[in-house]
């Protein structure tokens, strides 16, 4: 298969830099063909503004939704925006990673969702009526199609617990699994999460690696968190609220839109696929 790995960290020498060589040798090993977009090294522009339209006249106001798909359905994008879309219909997996700041991701990697899922490409697509809402949460230009984070956290794994200080790393992940990867079709995967990233030591490495390679040699066949799919009978049309006869008894939040009892399961699945980093000084 077709991988795509969009890399955030700004250093060489970091550990998120050693596990995306861990991630890329273990798929090319497995037969993979792969491609890395070095954000940092690409000296990617992370801000969205007026240049990523250059058809946009002078005296125009600019409104980034309408200029973005003016710009699209025109063909006329920044070289550097139409590359990286060029990638993802290339791809059949997408994995973005990056270490957890400020509980999301750095703006660099915001600014490459913000300028590369164009209006008419990522969203805005698709016909709105009394019987679906657009094609997006499981359907979209890219639908078909898998992607998955490798994250990388400061803090223990029971700071992002169920009763964590910081809050689930399934709620913190959410806006970016759901908002950001099923939106436009991905099937998201389960995510590979680092703890105790800026203490980890050299004997812990090792397994590590080990844990990564196991993800990268399932990437195919790990099964997809069971999100619901918008205009799949779920959702009322067009408020897009969740039907009252679906969830668990009590569930709100995020938990809604995990279909019936694999909501509970999530962090079970998560479990079983995260890593707790020792001590030392590799970051």
């Amino acid at each position: 298969m077709k991988v795509l790995l969009v890399f955030a960290h700004p250093e060489p020498r970091s550990l998120n830099a050693a596990l995306r060589d861990i991630a890329v040798n273990e798929l090319k090993a497995q037969g993979h063909e792969v491609r890395v977009s070095d954000l940092y090294a690409q000296g990617w522009k992370s801000q969205i503004d007026r240049a990523d339209f250059p058809s946009l006249p002078r005296e125009a106001r600019l409104m980034v939704p309408a200029a973005s798909g003016a710009t699209f359905a025109a063909d006329a994008l920044t070289p550097d925006v139409k590359a990286e879309q060029d990638k993802l219909l290339w791809a059949d997996i997408l994995i973005l990673q990056f270490p957890l700041w400020w509980f999301t991701m750095p703006a660099i990697l915001k600014g490459w969702v913000d300028r590369v899922y164009s209006y008419g490409f990522a969203y805005g697509v698709g016909e709105h009526n009394d019987m679906r809402w657009g094609d997006r949460y499981g359907e979209g230009t890219l639908a078909g199609k898998r992607a998955m984070l490798i994250v990388t956290a400061g803090g223990w794994e029971e700071h992002y617990s169920a009763r964590g200080i910081n809050g689930p790393i399934e709620d913190l992940l959410f806006p970016i699994n759901h908002g950001i990867l099923y939106y436009p079709g991905y099937e998201v995967l389960p995510p590979f999460v680092v703890y105790k990233a800026d203490r980890l030591g050299e004997a812990d490495f090792d397994q590590l690696a080990e844990q990564l390679r196991v993800r990268m040699r399932t990437i195919e066949s790990t099964s997809p968190i069971p999100y619901r799919q918008q205009n799949g009978g779920d959702y009322l049309i067009p408020t897009m609220e969740l039907r009252s006869d679906l969830g668990a008894p009590g569930a709100d939040g995020f938990k809604l839109h995990v279909k019936g009892d694999e909501a509970d399961d999530i962090n079970e699945i998560e479990a079983d696929r995260r890593c707790v980093a020792g001590t030392g000084t590799m970051s």
